[in-house]
């Protein structure tokens, strides 16, 4: 028994059963080892004159397994080892003989050349699941063949063997099940594809398992007409993996049907995806990029449970399959793949570590999701409102969590409802309409400010109708009318765009009013100072002020807000779980129109002293505007009450 040569078994134990933190993970690592013993040995027939010229065809990798026996075997027909090789490789905890040979200069000259392995680890992950390992390896340029043999506790033999062709086979002696740990999940054909599918699919090199499949016998000559087909089981060589990975590939040899299949395949999902993004970059750091817009969203994508992130391969090698630092959140419903060979990845090859390459691809990713997001809204706006229903909600909590600081990534691609021009805007449309409406509305109007209009409610209907949205329609301005719950937050959130500020009709001093109408609301004022007492008398705390407006056409009152808490905000945040701890109020205020006959019936009560008719009519109009603006009564039977004792 040779003692491995680290003399230490602390380290061999961390190899084996720390490194890692999924133990399917061995298959990946072993079929890796075998694709680079298969590249050092195509190297050496294209450099080497004393041996003979080989294809990638005639290199393979075969995965078998013996449920009996309990075991399962790698096998590649590459550059095989000796019995020096045996030593220095299996031998030497965590020495890398791929990384020398990658980082030769003759190997790391030939783009044929895809090593994978790094560190020298990988190998040993076996023992997460097998009691002992037998490696029986033979040397390209060598007659013999020798067998390193190892339960991975304390060392390992090293003996002559019997095998016929160069390459090398790794048997694994799997470990019996215990309660905890079922090994068995390792010893079906089903079990093992389905490994390789997902890690090793892409491998340049064929890996083959003999497979059982069904034919159907020949009819025989003398079968009556209630003769049933009969099927048998056989066994045949198949190709477990694709090999050649579609985001290689450019994206003028790929149709659209080949993309399609790929993302519904890949991704689990049953529609065609709204678009594709194909990234090859070369250079200080070199990879691949395939992404996927998907037409639908995922019925979980705004649940807790979903989880963002791209898949990661290195040189074709399953790594991660969802790395979230490769797309932001806004963007986390893009489904794709990243492949580059050159990321730093940590000894496990599970996990990134932080580095400017990882950065500079992820900063390369946003870019191109958001020029291709631009260009689905300017040159196919159906596809792109088709886009928007269903992700924009991504697109504001991107800007919202962020705190407005990725509202220059976000704005330009969010949709609002144009309560003047009848679909849906963005912010520059917005902006491009304003800028055919005349300065000047009327002689003794000030000049218009740079603002953007918005409302913020329930329905699209109602918002349209209400006084306040008319009032800056007949300005000839346009009002954006905002139905999400998270509306009202994300435009507060990006505060402005393009030095236009976002002004909410329903609380903010817009500057609309001309001088003439100023003036004429304040004498209003002055002349009506005790019915405007009585009538925030009448109802007491639940307004701040009663106010004469100058915006309200031909309706009677409304109710707006001051201060930082709008109505809709107050609305929302009561529906929230925990929104009797503390609850949030907006300062109402009731504006009434001096000029509309009610108010003129309200003066007419207050000039007779009858109070009681005052605070009749008042609490009347402060709930039919508080109805107006799709806002709730405090009490629906005592306003029914109310307008029951006018009809009498």
């Amino acid at each position: 028994m040779r003692k491995f040569k680290t003399e230490s078994k602390k380290l061999l134990d961390l190899m084996i059963n720390s490194i890692y933190t999924n133990r399917e993970i061995f298959l990946r690592e072993l079929i890796s080892n075998a694709s680079d013993a298969n590249d050092k040995m195509y190297f050496i027939a294209l450099t080497d004159e004393n041996v003979p010229t080989l294809g990638k065809n005639d290199l393979k990798i075969r995965v078998a397994f013996d449920k009996d026996a309990r075991t399962i075997t790698i096998s590649d027909n590459g550059i095989g080892m000796d019995a020096d090789a045996l030593e220095k490789n299996l031998g030497t905890i965590a020495h890398s003989d791929s990384l020398e040979f990658k980082t030769g200069d003759d190997a790391a000259a030939d783009d044929d050349i895809d090593i994978i392995g790094q560190f020298g680890v990988g190998f040993y992950s076996a023992f997460m699941v097998a009691r002992r390992v037998r490696v029986v390896s033979r040397a390209y340029n060598a007659d013999e063949a020798y067998a390193w043999e190892s339960d991975g506790v304390e060392g390992y033999t090293i003996e002559p063997a019997e095998k016929a062709e160069r390459g090398t086979d790794i048997t694994l002696f799997l470990k019996d099940n215990t309660d905890d740990d079922n090994y068995d999940e390792f010893l079906s054909e089903y079990g093992l594809k389905d490994l390789i599918k997902h890690y090793s699919n892409y491998v340049r090199y064929p890996i083959v398992m003999n497979v059982t499949k069904t034919r159907e016998l020949p009819k025989p000559e003398d079968a009556g007409d209630d003769y049933k087909p009969e099927f048998e089981d056989y066994k045949e060589d198949e190709t477990v993996n694709s090999m050649i990975p579609i985001w290689k590939r450019r994206k003028s040899e790929v149709s659209d049907e080949e993309y399609n299949e790929f993302y519904k395949s890949q991704f689990h999902d049953f529609a065609d995806p709204a678009r594709v993004i194909s990234v090859h970059a070369e250079g200080g750091i070199s990879y691949d990029v395939l992404l996927f817009i998907p037409s639908r969203a995922p019925f979980d994508l705004y649940s807790k449970e979903y989880k963002r992130g791209l898949q990661l391969y290195s040189s074709n090698v399953l790594i991660m399959e969802k790395c979230e630092d490769l797309v932001p959140e806004c963007f986390g419903f893009v489904q794709g793949v990243v492949d580059s060979q050159d990321l730093t990845l940590n000894i496990s090859r599970e996990t990134l570590q932080q580095n400017r390459q990882l950065r500079a691809i992820a900063n390369k990713i946003e870019k191109k999701i958001k020029s291709e997001l631009a260009s689905m809204r300017d040159n196919d706006r159906e596809a792109y409102e088709k886009f928007h229903e269903s992700f924009n909600r991504s697109l504001k909590f991107g800007i919202y969590s962020s705190y407005g600081m990725r509202k220059d990534l976000l704005a330009d691609l969010l949709l609002f409802y144009s309560a003047k021009q009848q679909k849906m805007i963005t912010f520059d449309e917005y902006l491009a309409a304003e800028a055919e409406v005349p300065e000047v509305v009327g002689a003794d109007t000030a000049e218009a400010p740079k603002a953007i209009y918005f409302a913020a409610g329930e329905q699209l209907d109602r918002l349209g109708k209400l006084p306040l949205v008319k009032a800056v329609l007949d300005k000839g301005h346009d009002v954006l009318l905002c139905t999400d719950e998270m509306d009202e937050f994300v435009l507060g959130t990006i505060m402005d765009y393009k030095e236009h500020e976002f002004k909410n009709v329903m609380s903010d001093d817009l500057g609309l009013e001309s001088e003439s109408d100023k003036a004429a609301a304040e004498a209003a004022a002055k002349l009506n100072e005790g019915l405007i007492g009585a009538m925030k008398e009448a109802l007491g705390d639940k307004v701040a002020k009663v106010e004469v407006s100058t915006r309200l056409g031909d309706s009677a009152a409304v109710v707006t807000a001051e201060g930082p808490i709008s109505l809709e905000m107050e609305r929302i945040m009561a529906m929230m779980p925990d929104a009797g701890m503390g609850e949030l109020k907006a300062t109402r205020v009731l504006e009434v129109n001096a000029e509309h006959p009610v108010f003129e019936v309200l003066k007419a009560a207050h000039d007779a002293g009858d109070t009681d008719k005052v605070k009749l009519y008042t609490e009347i109009l402060y709930d039919q505007a508080l109805l107006v603006n799709g806002l709730t009564v405090d009490d629906p039977a005592a306003y029914a009450q109310k307008i029951f004792s006018l009809m009498k």
